[in-house]
């Protein structure tokens, strides 16, 4: 039931059919293959994976767990979609873990990664300063790139599987806050040298804390902000 990949810089890491079944699965998610409401069927998935239904149910139980998949009675596991009420707790849990972790790591991030993290968000300001089209679904997987050479150093093991979670919560709405913000994109390029800038320094853990959190929700006030906006419109 488990596999060897090679690590990197380190020992080969052991990889359940279940794990490899669970990532599929949400990227099949994140790429829309499966919409909010579509049936997981576990002898297809298993077939189109080459393994046995047993690991693939494991993932599909996972998926429950993270409010990704629902199980309905006569009908089998279905993907579930996150509403604006689901989307704001999220993202506020997202702040509380993924600012803790960011700053339980920053002594650990090398300057190589510093570097690694600079090209991301050069790729991200292209896209706000008119030199490349502006894409939000790409400008997204640049910002989750961007973060987790952040918090990729495993510092508290929970915490780093509660980050994981709110970022596939958050691919669960198969869309980009970008695309409904677009202006929130130069900013957060701005906030994401700021932090590069407090890390490199060896700035207190509650100074990178705040930075990163801060981040994180004003990408959901200015998301908040957009959606009410939108409805007193749509109400006048």
């Amino acid at each position: 039931m488990e596999s060897q990949v090679p690590g990197m810089g380190g020992p080969a890491v052991t990889v359940s059919k279940a794990d490899v079944a669970y990532q599929a699965i949400v990227a099949g998610i994140q790429a829309q293959r499966y919409e909010p409401g579509d049936r997981l069927v576990l002898a297809q998935i298993a077939a189109e994976l080459d393994m046995s239904v047993v690991p693939v149910r494991e993932a599909i139980r996972r998926l429950q767990s993270e409010n990704l998949v629902a199980y309905e009675r006569n009908v089998g596991a279905t993907v579930v979609g996150i509403d604006p009420v689901e989307y704001q707790t999220t993202m506020e849990t997202l702040a509380l873990v993924e600012g803790f972790s960011t700053a339980q790591c920053a002594p650990l991030v090398t300057e190589a990664e510093l570097e690694t993290a600079r090209k991301i968000n050069d790729k991200m300001r292209a896209q706000v300063d008119g030199r490349e089209e502006f894409d939000p679904p790409e400008f997204t997987q640049l910002n989750k790139q961007f973060h987790s050479v952040l918090f990729e150093h495993h510092q508290n093991a929970h915490i780093h599987d509660l980050v994981h979670r709110g970022w596939n919560r958050l691919a669960a709405l198969r869309s980009s806050t970008f695309a409904y913000v677009p202006g929130r994109a130069e900013e957060s390029v701005a906030e994401h040298e700021q932090l590069l800038n407090l890390i490199k320094s060896g700035a207190a853990f509650a100074e990178i804390e705040n930075a990163a959190r801060q981040h994180r929700l004003n990408t959901l006030n200015a998301y908040l902000q957009h959606t009410e906006h939108t409805t007193e419109r749509n109400a006048s």
